[in-house]
């Protein structure tokens, strides 16, 4: 952690979190989709520049994470519309037919976290990263079966 900068630290305390919650974290270019059934990806690729993280779940995008210095804190709520570019964007390589459900914005200290699902989406401050079977679990509940069929279809052929 010598010679970080905040953005850099604030990484740091977020893979942690995230393989606390059992995320297995993971470079763009070491994508290894058989490591875990939640995969973190770092610095995936979109048509509107690489979000921070890119989280799938069986082998499919379900979410992202905008990471930002401690020093955001008090203000982590206006990168939410950035956040939620990241989550409307293409993915390379990823057909997800629409936007990611859930994303969230993070500084390692304070994480929130929206849930496109909700009838009314808003951000809501979490004290963790869901599970990878926690937002499986969701997605099985609370999908309009038209809108995310796509994604349940290829959640279920993996299982």
């Amino acid at each position: 952690m010598v010679n970080q900068n905040p953005e850099q630290r604030a990484r740091d305390r977020i893979d942690r979190q995230l393989e606390q919650a059992g995320w297995v974290v993971q470079g763009k270019n070491a994508i290894d989709f058989s490591a875990g059934r939640g995969i973190a990806v770092r610095e995936y690729q979109t048509d509107v520049g690489p979000a921070d993280y890119v989280l799938f779940v069986d082998k499919v995008a379900v979410g992202v994470i905008e990471a930002k210095p401690e020093d955001w804190g008090h203000k982590i709520t206006t990168v939410e519309l950035q956040s939620q570019a990241y989550a409307a964007a293409n993915l390379k390589w990823v057909n997800k037919g629409g936007p990611l459900p859930y994303v969230y914005e993070s500084t390692g200290v304070i994480t929130r976290f929206t849930n496109g699902q909700d009838p009314s989406p808003r951000s809501r401050e979490v004290f963790n990263f869901h599970r990878p079977d926690s937002l499986y679990r969701t997605i099985r509940k609370t999908v309009h079966v038209v809108q995310y069929k796509p994604m349940i279809q290829k959640v279920n052929a993996y299982r």
